[in-house]
Formats: C-alpha cells, sequence, structure tokens
C-alpha cells in the first residue's frame, strides 16, 4: 500500500563491537505493524493522504508540533516517532485494555496473541461487540487484503497475515483475503495485467501462512468484483465526492478510479459481498485487523454502514483491530517499503542477505564508544533489532533477559543483531519451504469462488 519512504538522516552507528557501517536514523521507534509498504485493510495499501471520522480530523494526520503524516499511502513520524495514542485521540479508535485482553482471554479459551500483549495491536473499534457475538455462539468473519506492487512480500507484509492466520484459529471462521490489483494498477506505473500476475503471486506467500483453506477465500477485485458491485454502488452513493476529497485528500489530478476506490475496499467488511459464503442470511459481523493507517478507509465504512446494510441488524458495522507499523530497518520513523530494498528484509532473502542486511543498516540504540555503551547501555526504544525482536521472539522470558543485558550495556550492538539474526532466519527459511509447496493449482482452489465452512 503505499508509498511509504521516509528520508532518513545519516547516523553513526555504535556498533560497539561489530561494525561500522553508518545508519539511517529515523528516530524513536515506539512500535510497528504489519506491515510496511502495501499494506492494506490489514495491509492493503494505497498512495494517498487521510481522515475523517465522525467528525474527527480531515486530511492527513499531519501537525504543526512536527507530528508526521500518517495515512493509507504514507507514514511518516515526527522527531519524536510515531505517537500512537494521539492517533487513538485523533481517529476515535478505543485503546486495547488489560480488561479487554482479559475478556478476549475469557470468552475465546485462549492466550492473547504476543502482539496484543506487547502492545503492538494496540487500538480497536467494536472489539467488545465481536467477542459478544463469539461468546453468545454468533457468526462472525474476517477480512484483510494485500495491495500487490512488488514481486515479493517483506517481514513487514507478513505481520497482518501471521496475526490474521492466529485469530482464524482462534474463532474458526471465515476469512476473506483481498487482492487489490485494480487499486495498484490506479495508483502505480503498472499494467493491468502485471497487477493480476503480483496478485496471485503474492497470494502464494499468503497461503504460505498457513490458513485453512476449507474456511478462505483469497479474491482478486478485477476477477471478483461483479459480485461485490451492488455493495460497492450503494457505498458510492452513500459518500459525496466532496467527503472522499477530505478524508483521503485526493486532489484535483487525481485519476476518477482513485477517488472511486474507497468504495470497492469497504466493500468486503459486509457479508453481503461473498453470498457464496454466507448465502442470504442477515449480515454477519466483521473483524478487520489491519495497521492504524488503513484506518481512514473503515470510519468512512462505519459512517454509511447503515445504508448498505438492507437486511443487518440496525448499528451493525465492521470492527477493527488497529496495529503499529512495523519499522523499517534504518530507524522508526518510517514504515518498512517493499521500494527500498535496504529498508526491508525479504522473504525471498537468503540467510546471508539477512545477516548482511541487519548488521549492515539495522539502525542500532547503542553508543558510539564500547566504554560509553558498557557505561551507559544500548536504548531499546530506538534499536531496531531489539525493537524486530518484540514482534518476532515469541519468549517472552528471553526478550526480557535481552531487554536487561542490552539496556545495562553488557551487550553490544553486534550481538543484540546476531540475536535477531537467529530469531528470523529460521522464520523466513519455514517460510520459504511453506510457500515451495504452494502450487498455481493451490493459489486457484483459494481463490474458487465456493461455499465454505461458516
Amino acid at each position: 500500500m503505499g508509498g511509504d519512504h521516509a528520508h532518513s538522516h545519516d547516523h553513526k552507528d555504535a556498533d560497539a563491537e561489530t561494525h561500522a557501517s553508518h545508519e539511517h536514523d529515523h528516530g524513536k521507534q515506539h512500535g510497528h505493524s504489519h506491515g510496511g509498504e502495501e499494506h492494506h485493510c490489514c495491509e492493503h495499501g494505497h498512495e494517498e493522504e487521510l481522515h475523517v471520522e465522525h467528525g474527527h480530523t480531515h486530511g492527513h494526520q499531519e501537525d504543526d508540533d512536527d507530528d508526521g503524516v500518517v495515512d493509507p499511502w504514507t507514514a511518516t513520524a515526527g522527531s519524536k516517532g510515531f505517537d500512537y495514542m494521539k492517533l487513538v485521540d485523533k481517529f476515535g479508535s478505543q485503546k486495547i485494555t488489560p480488561e479487554l485482553i482479559a475478556k478476549f482471554e475469557r470468552i475465546t479459551g485462549h492466550k492473547a496473541h504476543p502482539w496484543i500483549q506487547r502492545g503492538i495491536f494496540f487500538s480497536h473499534r467494536d472489539l467488545d461487540f465481536i467477542l459478544d457475538e463469539h461468546a453468545a455462539g454468533r457468526q462472525i468473519y474476517l477480512y484483510t487484503g494485500r495491495g500487490p506492487s512488488s514481486e515479493a512480500l517483506h517481514m513487514g507484509h507478513l505481520i497482518p497475515f501471521m496475526f490474521t492466520k492466529w485469530l482464524q484459529d482462534v474463532f474458526q471462521c471465515v476469512l476473506v483475503i483481498q487482492m487489490t490489483d485494480d487499486e495498484k494498477c490506479l495508483w502505480k506505473d503498472l499494467e493491468i495485467e502485471e497487477c493480476y500476475r503480483l496478485g496471485l503471486e503474492n497470494a502464494k506467500d499468503i497461503i504460505a501462512c498457513g490458513f485453512d483453506i476449507t474456511r478462505t477465500f483469497i479474491f482478486s477485485d478485477l476477477e471478483y468484483i461483479g459480485k461485490m458491485y451492488k455493495n460497492i454502488v450503494k457505498i458510492q452513493k452513500a459518500v459525496t465526492y466532496n467527503q472522499v476529497k477530505g478524508i483521503f485528500g485526493f486532489d484535483d489530478s487525481a485519476n476518477i478510479g482513485k477517488h472511486a476506490f474507497p468504495a470497492v475496499q469497504a466493500a468486503p467488511s459486509f457479508s453481503s459481498s461473498f453470498v457464496h459464503i454466507f448465502g442470504d442470511e442477515k449480515e454477519i459481523p466483521c473483524l478487520i485487523p489491519c495497521a492504524i493507517d488503513q484506518d481512514p478507509y473503515f470510519r468512512m465504512t462505519r459512517d454509511i454502514a447503515h445504508r448498505v446494510l438492507t437486511n443487518g441488524r440496525p448499528g451493525l458495522k465492521p470492527a477493527l483491530l488497529h496495529s503499529k507499523f512495523f519499522p523499517a530497518l534504518q530507524g522508526a520513523n518510517s514504515k518498512m517499503s517493499a521500494s527500498d530494498d535496504t529498508s526491508a528484509i525479504f522473504v525471498t532473502d537468503t540467510p546471508k542477505m539477512i545477516k548482511d542486511k541487519v548488521m549492515k543498516y539495522a539502525f542500532s540504540g547503542g553508543r558510539d564508544t564500547v566504554e560509553e555503551h558498557r557505561r551507559l547501555g544500548g536504548d531499546t526504544s530506538k534499536d531496531i533489532s531489539y525493537q524486530w525482536l518484540t514482534f518476532f521472539e515469541h519468549d517472552e522470558a528471553k526478550l526480557q533477559h535481552i531487554h536487561d543485558e542490552y539496556s545495562s550495556g553488557r551487550m553490544l550492538s553486534g550481538e543484540i543483531k546476531a540475536e535477531l539474526v537467529n530469531c528470523i532466519t529460521p522464520i523466513i527459511l519455514a517460510h520459504q519451504k511453506a510457500r515451495a509447496a504452494v502450487t498455481a493449482e493451490t493459489v486457484r482452489a483459494f481463490m474458487s469462488v465456493r461455499k465454505l465452512k461458516t
């Protein structure tokens, strides 16, 4: 989804022991999310500007006090990094509280995912309602997606899908995954056939995350849009030109496809877009796990839901689970980008490439000299290796040990980078093995219009 590079400043890397490369400082890193660049609902992504929510801010999140910009296509932090609590206030969402986590565990019978416990998924809309529906034995479904503009996914892209796979296992529910090949054609200098092909390639990486084929429908907008078109037209009719300009920041030079596209991303959040799965039942509640930058699409959708749901319960709106951004290797002020291969670890990278990128580019929270580092300790709020470990090291005791060793100065920057390499290399190798087993026939099976287990 979208352009995502923030410029960076060269910064002396205090890799106290290991190396010398200079690295790019993007400032303080408080978190991250599934997904860098092409990110859609959960991941889709696009290239533009954002905001509105029941009257909240219009245009993107950009303040005079150097807050940076957060919208579906751009995520650049201010000098102090992303202020996620300010985004919660601006967007009008709710924080995920310890009480809500306890309710989640009580109702689902599952321990909360480490990404929820660690505050990586930090905000929501109507998660309480989804849990109440599940507790009552009523059906829900999940919706996420991908904007296919690159051949290979990077680690940031995997995060929403890894998390959504966990949610599917917890709720034992239907999942729909939208491939926004149409969107990428509208936003990027790509031919429509190439966008479709990239969608099929990206689907292999998504399938490799382990989704249940009996409960998962992956669809190309270019192929499936006719089945959603009634809902798309209802959404388009309910949103004015001025509203879409205010929410997404489109200017007069944007092609008309861009103006119409938000309705296409909104449509899958209504179960009546999938009659072959759900039949003519009343509207079924939808839960959308996504990075916070995708929220404007669904604020818009929630505001007009009552005009789309002709057979649903009054007030039913898509629910959301928001994640922080997954930071670029060079620092926390931008999310990882598929268009900058030094900012990303790709799922196609070899162990040597992974090691070289981490050692050379991962922004260090270490000090300028070994002596200073031993005395002052490393800064885990800025150190990208540590930040990535909060995503991929699920052993809480081990993560705490690394935190304590590094922040005390006993562990040097080169050593924490080695910890990260040892953590993520097996994950990528396992993904590569799983992807190699995904055939064109497997992709066709996931994308076939069929009845699913509900």
